[in-house]
């Protein structure tokens, strides 16, 4: 009975969710002077309004979401606050397009050799802040935005030098052979076996943070460290160094699936901040991997919809990114207000405690 009251409750939230962004959106438009019906008719078209619209538009754009998205919430469930998602995806893709470019055509495991290395290389560049942060105390909030901005100039580097197209007249790397990119699945235009890729994902880490001692370490050491590691027995920096690589190499994978599924070559402009969206998709999910693949889907919807709202009614699409601020702003206060409520002035040290105390009895029974 409480399950069904809280499955009935998570919908209900999820209807008032999106109530309230249409609500926000239609509230905007009429205050800045546009056409709301005409607004909010191409925010439906150009998002869910077709399959084709729905499959090549919204459920694209929600694969690069999902993916970025459970990076953030694996990271900030073990305390570790990667801002850096933006930086490991372009990493990603510079690492996927590298391999898949190097290797001859027709090789039977191209496809997965390149999906492997845009992960390596997403994991890689996460690593470099889990190493300042371990090694000299920096904060990887400052690290991981830094490197941002590293990746970015490096794919720029790389599209004008190492990686650039043969006639050197574009900023971008030659195309990839077909033999080497993600398959499309048939009947849904742009959509590519990277969503099948993308939802397993989602499954699996949904699965392993609930019901695995793994995940349950993870949750504990970004709960307390110092309960987990003194009550729980936890090796907290272990944890959290597992964590914060995890975290890159999903990012890295989100690049590797964009480039080998979507662009097909190396741009500058690969990503339009898919690792910045991503916080906002692991907040508003609770930074729960099943509920991020809705999340995902949620804000892919807004930002095919908004393309076509700046196309058909002339509204800028900055109005969905200030909609997506005030989600977040939403999300953290409310949290806040969960939280202090569900401690009622008792310790989080305590109450974790007795948690690995609860644990302790149940495997020894």
């Amino acid at each position: 009975m409480r399950v069904r009251a809280r499955s009935v409750w998570s919908v209900l939230v999820a209807l008032g969710t999106v109530v309230a962004i249409i609500a926000a959106i239609a509230l905007l438009l009429l205050v800045g002077g546009y056409d709301v019906p005409r607004s909010l008719g191409a925010l439906w078209t150009g998002s869910v309004g077709s399959w084709y619209a729905f499959t090549s538009a919204t459920l694209v754009r929600a694969i690069p979401l999902m993916l970025t998205g459970c990076a953030i919430a694996i990271a900030f469930r073990a305390g570790v606050f990667n801002i850096g998602a933006e930086g490991q995806l372009l990493a990603g893709g510079a690492g996927a397009a590298a391999v898949a470019l190097a290797l001859p055509q027709g090789h039977g495991f191209a496809v997965v050799l390149a999906l492997v290395a845009g992960a390596v290389a997403g994991a890689g560049w996460a690593g470099i802040a889990a190493l300042l942060r371990e090694r000299f105390g920096v904060l990887e909030v400052i690290s991981t935005i830094m490197l941002n901005f590293v990746a970015l100039y490096g794919v720029s580097f790389l599209v004008r030098g190492p990686l650039q197209e043969p006639t050197h007249a574009y900023p971008q790397s030659s195309s990839i052979a077909d033999t080497v990119r993600l398959a499309h699945i048939p009947g849904a235009g742009r959509l590519h076996v990277g969503i099948v890729i993308a939802l397993s994902i989602t499954l699996v880490l949904g699965w392993m943070l609930r019901y695995t001692a793994s995940g349950f370490r993870l949750t504990a050491v970004g709960e307390s460290p110092a309960a987990a590691a003194s009550a729980g027995e936890v090796d907290v920096r272990r944890v959290t160094t597992l964590a914060f690589v995890a975290s890159g190499a999903l990012a890295g994978l989100a690049g590797a699936i964009e480039v080998l599924g979507v662009t097909y070559a190396l741009y500058e402009d690969l990503s339009p901040g898919y690792g910045y969206t991503a916080i906002a998709v692991a907040l508003l999910a609770g930074l729960d991997p099943w509920r991020v693949a809705v999340t995902a889907l949620l804000f892919a919807a807004l930002e095919a919809g908004a393309g076509a709202m700046q196309r058909d009614a002339s509204v800028p699409s900055t109005l969905v990114s200030v909609i997506e601020a005030l989600l977040i702003l939403g999300v953290v206060a409310a949290q806040a207000i969960r939280v202090r409520r569900a401690r009622g002035g008792a310790r989080p040290d305590d109450a974790l405690h007795t948690t690995f105390d609860m644990a302790a009895r149940e495997s020894s029974a």
